[in-house]
């Protein structure tokens, strides 16, 4: 039996000790739960590791990397989904070796990311497991692989002595640029677990941690892993394909498990509010979850209004929801708003926003943009800069967001100049380096909105648009346009850039049985009505069909591209006048 709250921890300088000190003091309480769905209606399988069996295996890995590679080389991770990733993972930091958190090949659409970050990363062993033994091997050729199951509990010895600071590459999901491994210290991912849990209640609140965002997502590796070890919690994990089969996996979880701490996309929330059934939701009691993170930038009060409206019958509390913001670079919390608190409303004059200015306008004003606030820093310092002169903007300016604490990364792998730019930016009233994060937000009311990324931003005559706010507009203008499923982007046009869309359709209806042209029709005239544009294109393409980043997030640089390459000629519904490059 787990008793009520785990002992406090002393400060440690890497997750392997707090993994040793928790063995010690907690030995057989529960650890990590892997809850595996083997079958489509499977009610999940749960497999468990205690404190001390944790440490065995964390020991065991080690001692077998240890044969293989000097402390400082890197350990690709290409497990699945599972207690085997854990041990894993803390296995090549506890002897001093640089962990390298990826997938087993297979993973649709991102064999090509797989093979640029193992070019990029250079392992000197790849760690997986039995179940894909041959493929990794396959995948690998020239590279030592180990099957972390098949090592013996008789080989754990004492974790190596190291010097090493890099505790692993977290390499970008590449939204906007090919993907780049920013090093994170053993410092700075124990003092972001320790910012994440402060900021959510976690330090004083005895919870669960419940997720299943894939662990090679910077979210996913910090709250199901770096916090719960910190804090001697226990995580729940399930597998990502599991929730996308039956999102209803995920809420069962919440509601067995007492003070649930979970995180998940906008996407994901929408998911749920549209496919649980009633069913499904008489099963459920959502009264004892404690926080639902939502680290989408940015994110749409719209997303947790139907979310709490679908399962406000459960219990769930109108208070639970936490909009946070985050990124690589800084492990990955920056911001969030706390449990208990109201959702921070913001409705904002576009115009305006275009221009570089939040004002407030009426929620009901159809050409308003509505922002849910990421409430304020998680141990950190956060400024609103001017991206050119680099000057501090005042409240309610639009500028770059730019992060300075103990969870700001070393800096990109292997690329010099790009770290100097990127985390070595300095301001003129503000001492030290700060990261510059490429994300555009404001600060109002006390609380960090973010309006979007600055390579994304469209402009037309002179005037910014958001793509993600083109993008809301044309998911709810038509119900066929399957929602979080879509990129808005700027190409060049004879007389300056013009602006695309596609979008997937949704799973339920084949493209003969929807009525494009009317679709394209209306889409049109919301997007010319509520943000004065006019759409060179609109792409209407099958599920699936739109690239993803390995975080889950549209890839709207790579949908460019391959919309400018004319991917999008075969298969899809198109409206506009095309030249070759695909562009009015």
């Amino acid at each position: 039996m787990d008793s009520r709250r785990p002992p406090l921890a002393p400060a440690f300088r890497s997750l392997p000790e707090y993994v040793r000190h928790w063995a010690a003091a907690t030995p057989d309480r529960r650890a990590f739960t892997f809850v595996d769905h083997p079958s489509p209606h499977s009610r999940g399988v749960h497999r468990t590791l205690t404190w001390r069996r944790l440490d065995v295996r964390m020991r065991a890995v080690g001692a077998r990397l240890a044969e293989e590679a000097e402390p400082g080389a890197r350990v690709a991770v290409l497990c699945p989904q599972g207690g085997e990733y854990v041990t894993a993972f803390l296995g090549a930091l506890a002897v001093g070796l640089v962990a390298v958190p990826l997938y087993p090949p297979g993973l649709p659409g991102h064999g090509d990311r797989l093979t640029a970050v193992l070019a990029d990363a250079d392992p000197a062993v790849v760690l997986t497991t039995s179940q894909f033994l041959d493929e990794v091997r396959d995948f690998c050729p020239d590279i030592p692989v180990v099957a972390v199951d098949r090592v013996p509990d008789s080989v754990a010895g004492e974790p190596r002595t190291s010097e090493e600071p890099v505790a692993y590459l977290q390499y970008t999901s590449g939204s906007t640029r090919t993907p780049a491994g920013v090093e994170i210290t053993h410092a700075n991912v124990v003092a972001n677990a320790r910012q994440a849990l402060a900021a959510y209640g976690a330090d004083v609140h005895q919870v669960t941690c419940v997720g299943w965002l894939p662990l090679y997502h910077d979210m996913g590796l910090v709250l199901s892993v770096a916090a719960p070890v910190v804090r001697g919690l226990l995580s729940v994990l399930m597998d990502p394909v599991a929730f996308l089969q039956e999102p209803a996996r995920w809420l069962r979880l919440l509601s067995t498990h007492p003070r649930a701490l979970s995180a998940a996309p906008n996407f994901a929330y929408d998911y749920c509010a549209s496919a649980v059934t009633d069913a499904q939701k008489a099963e459920l009691r959502l009264d004892g979850v404690f926080a639902l993170l939502n680290g989408s930038e940015p994110v749409r009060p719209t997303t947790v209004d139907r979310f709490q409206a679908a399962f406000t019958g459960q219990g769930l509390d109108a208070g639970v929801h936490c909009p946070s913001y985050g990124l690589a670079e800084a492990t990955v919390f920056v911001s969030a708003a706390r449990p208990g608190s109201p959702l921070g409303r913001f409705a904002l004059d576009r115009d305006a926003l275009a221009a570089g200015k939040a004002l407030t306008a009426r929620p009901d004003d159809p050409r308003a943009v509505l922002l849910a606030g990421c409430g304020t820093p998680a141990g950190q310092r956060v400024r609103i800069a001017d991206p050119v002169s680099h000057a501090v903007l005042s409240e309610g300016e639009v500028g770059e967001i730019w992060v300075q604490g103990p969870n700001v990364g070393r800096g990109y792998w292997q690329q010099q100049e790009l770290s100097r730019r990127v985390f070595g930016a300095t301001l003129a009233d503000a001492p030290g380096s700060w990261l510059r994060t490429g994300d555009l937000g404001t600060v109002l009311d006390g609380q960090l909105l973010v309006t979007g990324r600055l390579k994304d931003l469209i402009v037309v005559d002179g005037r910014n648009h958001y793509p993600q706010d083109v993008e809301a507009t044309v998911q709810d203008t038509h119900p066929a346009v399957r929602r979080d499923r879509l990129a808005a982007f700027g190409v060049p046009g004879g007389s300056g850039e013009r602006v695309v869309v596609v979008a997937e359709h949704i799973r339920t209806l084949g493209l003969d049985a929807i009525d494009v042209l009317e679709l394209q029709r209306v889409v049109r005239a919301a997007v010319s009505g509520r943000h004065g544009l006019r759409l060179a294109d609109i792409v209407v393409v099958p599920p699936g069909t739109v690239p993803r980043t390995s975080s889950g997030k549209v890839s709207r640089a790579l949908t460019r591209e391959r919309y400018l390459a004319g991917a999008y000629a075969t298969g899809a519904h198109t409206a506009g006048v095309r030249t070759a490059g695909g562009a009015e």
